[in-house]
């Protein structure tokens, strides 16, 4: 009986690609831990729920965001009011009648038409 047995070194690359794959492993169950957690403390934040010192009015947080969104669009436009009332979806009139009844001052964003021609020409 000529039985010989014979040695292999063993297969570094399979080696390799179990311990990346175990590291891998790793990260993901740490990234899944440090997810589960800070859900959990968002979680036990919501049972600290302060009362509302003041009572919130709709209206009154309805205005004030139309009021922001307003003067942003009127910002990105320039002054332009029909390009910030297609910014915002809505028709050029109620843009205008949300401009008068909020007292919106639209001074401030009108660009001076005379030095940008100016500026054109030159």
């Amino acid at each position: 009986m000529n039985s010989q047995l014979v040695w292999s070194p063993p297969d570094i690359a399979l080696a390799d690609n179990a311990i990346h794959n175990q590291v891998i492993l790793d990260n993901r169950l740490g990234t899944l831990r440090e997810v589960a957690l800070t859900l959990l403390k968002e979680v036990e934040s919501l049972r600290d729920v302060q009362p509302i010192k003041q009572p919130v009015r709709l209206h009154d947080e309805v205005q004030r965001f139309e009021i922001e969104l307003i003067n942003s669009a009127l910002s990105r436009s320039r002054g332009n009011q029909t390009h910030a009332a297609h910014l915002l979806g809505v028709k050029l009139t109620t843009l205008n009648s949300k401009i008068k009844r909020y007292k919106i001052p639209i001074e401030q964003y009108e660009v001076n038409s005379g030095v940008e021609l100016q500026d054109k020409a030159a």
